[in-house]
């Protein structure tokens, strides 16, 4: 066989790509205003399939919002009206930077201290990266 024979078998016999990344999706945040208050019921449920600590992601999001709030047992009570466009947009911001691996893509991560440093790990490919950002 000639080489662009071999070629075309080894395409067609190549495997077909899974999209993996379409299994790890945020949910959208769940709430209502109530007087000059924003509550996001389905906070706790977001910070578990981040799989983050809630209190991480809450001083991220208040910090981003510029905003007060407190976590009313497994809601989230903040302290101005806010869109939730708006706080998607700050949780996918949080998912780029505390959850996603920088190589693979995939939110099977851990944070961890190294001296000063905030490490962010993945275990899927092994890949290390310094968390930049500060809480």
């Amino acid at each position: 066989m000639d080489y662009d024979k071999l070629l075309e078998k080894g395409i067609k016999e190549l495997p077909s790509i899974s999209q993996e990344k379409d299994r790890f999706e945020i949910p959208k945040v769940k709430g209502h205003i109530e007087g000059n208050k924003t509550i996001l019921i389905n906070f706790t449920q977001i910070a578990s399939t981040l799989r983050r600590d809630p209190d991480h992601l809450l001083k991220f999001l208040l910090r981003e919002l510029a905003t007060p709030g407190n976590l009313d047992e497994k809601r989230l009570v903040l302290g101005r009206k806010i869109s939730s466009s708006q706080i998607n947009e700050k949780i996918e911001s949080y998912a780029k930077i505390f959850v996603l691996c920088k190589e693979c893509g995939k939110p099977d991560t851990q944070i961890m201290k190294e001296g000063k440093a905030n490490i962010l790990r993945c275990t899927a490919c092994g890949a290390r990266h310094i968390i930049k950002t500060k809480i």
